[in-house]
């Protein structure tokens, strides 16, 4: 994956376009939500701490290690969140998505589902993956269900895998979808999001 390039991603529901330092007063108007930060690993409670994770993404992006976006609602035009292509492996032909987290008022919308939907089709289909993984917190039923309903397979379970924000050792989920699966998933799951926007 090409780090340098300003990459778009678009179908009729959302807008994937890298995240800038610039979108801070419009990801603070979604951001401050404590639900949002309840299972992750960094956490955005503040303009402060907002700023921080804004720094960290662009970062990861610096150094090839995360590619961060920020989500648009094409319905409403506002900004949503934001979610990453992480760990990346060009040479096992693999990659994670994560680092995902919505706005309150675009939560049960379809909104993450397409976003999904863009990064899986790209992955697959412009990347080369042969396998795109994702992995959340095991006390998160709300994302392993989102995962589970469109479409991914739960792997297993890492014990005592990471430390969230809050210094608690999480139980880390793995799921994955591979591109023998992808054709099925994007005919079935995904078939309302049209590619060409």
């Amino acid at each position: 994956m090409d780090f340098s390039t300003h990459l778009v991603l678009e179908n009729n529901r959302v807008r994937l376009r890298p995240l800038e330092l610039a979108d801070f007063a419009a990801l603070k108007e979604v951001a401050f939500d404590p639900e949002l930060w309840l299972y992750t690993l960094t956490a955005a409670h503040t303009p402060v701490e907002l700023a921080a994770y804004l720094r960290q993404a662009l970062h990861g992006r610096e150094q090839c290690l995360r590619y961060p976006f920020v989500i648009i609602d094409r319905l409403t035009g506002r900004i949503a969140g934001s979610t990453s292509y992480y760990n990346c492996h060009p040479d096992e032909k693999r990659l994670s998505i994560g680092y995902t987290w919505v706005g309150r008022d675009f939560q049960r919308s379809g909104l993450n589902r397409a976003c999904k939907h863009l990064l899986l089709n790209h992955a697959f289909g412009n990347l080369g993956c042969e396998r795109v993984e994702l992995e959340t917190d095991a006390r998160n039923w709300k994302s392993r269900e989102a995962m589970s309903r469109m479409g991914a397979t739960e792997e297993g379970i890492l014990r005592s895998h990471r430390i969230t924000q809050g210094g608690r050792r999480r139980d880390t989920v793995i799921f994955s979808v591979l591109k023998p699966e992808w054709d099925q998933l994007r005919q079935s799951v995904f078939k309302e999001f049209d590619a060409r926007g």
